[in-house]
């Protein structure tokens, strides 16, 4: 296949991988086809709607390794979906009657791209997969090969998305410092909320990390420095059953003894009992264009504060989010090697005219390949029978039963 023009391009949340696997990208293209253009769109969708892109030049190829060393993204990311006309047109984007889809699948057109990388989530990786079907029924082919980026881990049927690991990382480490807080006052509730809407990977991966750092300190009872002080106390999740009354006795007997009691906390934890709270009492449930509930007007972490509070006896609550701080970090070299494996292959696939969203795939042995759209998915549960969270939980001394529901979407 003769490929004239690439394009790069990230979109949803940042996660750990995103600067990394542009770097990547661009440097394969320059080792193994260098007489093919890159361009990147600026903001992901929003770019390629405004038809905003930069040409990577020579010194840009020379310096793609450098941004192994930095988070977030250097070409930008925005939240655009392009199947959402309404939302689309009030931000100025497309105008009335126009049908974003096709409108982007024309400026692919118009600017030449033969390949198209994206580097996002499902809806990111399967969007750009209808952009190729459109242009595909027009007479102009286009590879679409994507790659998994979300610190969720939830996309079907890849076993480990781009950036996960880092977040986790970096969450544990967050932890550590703000559970330092746990002494600043007798009988104080912690709680660590992470990201995780509709899947409790990161909050269970960051618990497992934070907990495994504990075994890398010493500790000295007789000067008041305790792991069971330091350590996790409770973890929820979207995909457990929430048995307030048995927790509340489980964590005050903690609180009775320790003096304090640490949470780790999804965020889609408790969302639709929260909701359900909401609506009975007449209030507005707000939602993102994705149809998502806006979960900082519902603010899980402090509804989860006020209701333990009480059954506790907790005299001061603290509650942090590590998210934002987690999400924009650089990747580990875990992820490096990840990303590494994964854009070399995104390259040779593309350079063949193969589409797909690169990935271990879960159905297939676990084998890396470029897995068909119509197989991609989100919102993947976070499998809460697996043996190393069974056995965490286990040492934490927390039942586990799957929830009655399905998290909210």
């Amino acid at each position: 296949m003769s490929i004239r023009r690439v394009a790069l391009l990230t979109a949803g949340g940042f996660a750990p991988c995103l600067s990394a696997a542009v770097g990547d990208l661009i440097e394969r293209y320059t080792e193994v086809a260098p007489e093919v253009e890159i361009i990147a769109y600026q903001y992901g969708y929003h770019g390629l709607l405004t038809g905003n892109y930069i040409v990577i030049d020579e010194e840009g190829r020379k310096n793609a390794g450098i941004l192994r060393e930095f988070g977030g993204s250097p070409i930008g990311n925005s939240r655009v979906k392009l199947t959402n006309a309404k939302n689309l047109v009030e931000r100025g984007l497309v105008v009335e009657g126009v049908n974003p889809l096709e409108f982007a699948a024309e400026q692919l057109r118009k600017d030449g791209v033969d390949v198209l990388h994206t580097i996002g989530g499902d809806d990111t990786n399967t969007t750009a997969a209808d952009l190729a079907a459109y242009l595909h029924e027009h007479d102009y082919e286009l590879t679409v090969v994507g790659l998994p980026k979300t610190i969720d881990n939830d996309i079907i049927p890849i076993r480990q998305s781009l950036g996960a690991w880092s977040a986790a990382e970096e969450g544990a480490g967050f932890a550590f410092n703000v559970i330092g807080e746990h002494r600043s006052n007798p009988r104080m509730l912690i709680i660590h909320e992470c990201m995780g809407r509709n899947c409790g990977y990161l909050t269970a991966e960051t618990a497992k990390r934070y907990h495994e750092l504990l075994d890398t300190k010493k500790w000295a009872p007789s000067l008041g420095l305790t792991r069971e002080r330091w350590d996790v106390h409770a973890v929820f999740l979207p995909e457990m059953k929430l048995d307030f009354a048995a927790e509340a006795e489980r964590l005050k007997a903690i609180m009775d003894e320790q003096g304090n009691v640490n949470i780790f906390l999804s965020e889609g934890a408790g969302v639709p009992e929260i909701i359900a709270e909401m609506e009975a009492r007449g209030e507005e449930v707000q939602r993102d264009p994705f149809g998502h509930v806006k979960l900082d007007t519902i603010n899980p972490g402090q509804w989860f504060a006020k209701r333990f509070a009480s059954l506790i006896g907790a005299e001061k609550v603290m509650v942090q989010k590590s998210g934002y701080y987690s999400r924009a970090t650089n990747a580990n070299a875990e992820d490096l090697d990840l990303i590494k494996s994964m854009c070399d292959l995104a390259v040779e696939c593309a350079l063949r005219g193969e589409s797909g969203v690169i990935g271990q795939d879960e159905e297939n042995g676990d084998r890396l390949s470029a897995i068909a759209f119509p197989r991609i998915a989100g919102a993947k549960p976070f499998d809460i029978t697996q043996s190393w969270f069974t056995e965490l939980m286990a040492e934490l001394g927390q039942k586990v039963d799957p929830a009655e529901t399905a998290p909210e979407h």
